[in-house]
């Protein structure tokens, strides 16, 4: 496989699970999922960080960026101008439980991250490098594997094991914590000029 066309139809795969978790922290705040549980550890379960808000805010953006991003390939197919191969997530209606589990398996990874984290003693905002970045890419792998799998069964389509090679999911490892961490560098930096 061309590495440039691995390269895109990777990040065109994970762009919904990026715009769920992007979509999170911004439009975050509210009451957090844990209600303020303190662990037997004396730590907060997630902390204030992991809020419904942003759960569910952050996976209704993520999918309408994945049902964007399904339309647009189902367009450049029908004009066969697709020539990276994008993914339309199954189509429709395949792609609703699709992307949905891709955004909502994404922020779920942060999630569970977020608990061994404090487990870890790391407090909210400070850096855990490799897990910060890579959870939700996690998150949102497994979530629409095993979506897949059940929809496998009624349908006798996998749309994980069709749509999602090796190469993808190295090309997101690899990429995924560099733009993680300049993502980050830039939101701090524009919430420390918005104070200003």
């Amino acid at each position: 496989m061309n590495l440039i066309i691995a390269v895109v139809q990777a990040l065109w795969i994970i762009l919904p699970a990026y715009a769920a978790n992007a979509s999170a922290v911004i439009v975050g705040g509210g009451k957090p999922i844990d209600g303020g549980r303190i662990w037997k550890d004396g730590r907060r379960v997630l902390g204030d960080g992991k809020t419904w808000n942003g759960l569910f805010a952050g996976t209704f953006m993520g999918m309408t960026v994945g049902f964007t991003l399904a339309f647009v390939a189902r367009y450049l197919d029908l004009n066969s101008l697709n020539i990276f191969g994008l993914n339309d997530f199954g189509g429709f209606p395949l792609m609703l439980p699709i992307i949905f589990s891709i955004c909502f398996g994404g922020l779920c990874g942060d999630i569970i991250e977020s608990f061994f984290k404090r487990r870890a003693g790391k407090k909210r905002g400070e850096d855990w490098y490799g897990f910060d970045q890579l959870d939700f890419v996690f998150g949102a792998l497994l979530f629409s594997f095993i979506t897949s799998a059940l929809i496998h069964f009624l349908t006798g389509e996998n749309w994980f094991l069709e749509s999602i090679k090796t190469e993808h999911i190295i090309m997101v490892v690899i990429i995924t914590p560099f733009l993680h961490i300049l993502a980050n560098k830039i939101y701090k930096k524009t919430k420390k000029l918005n104070k200003k």
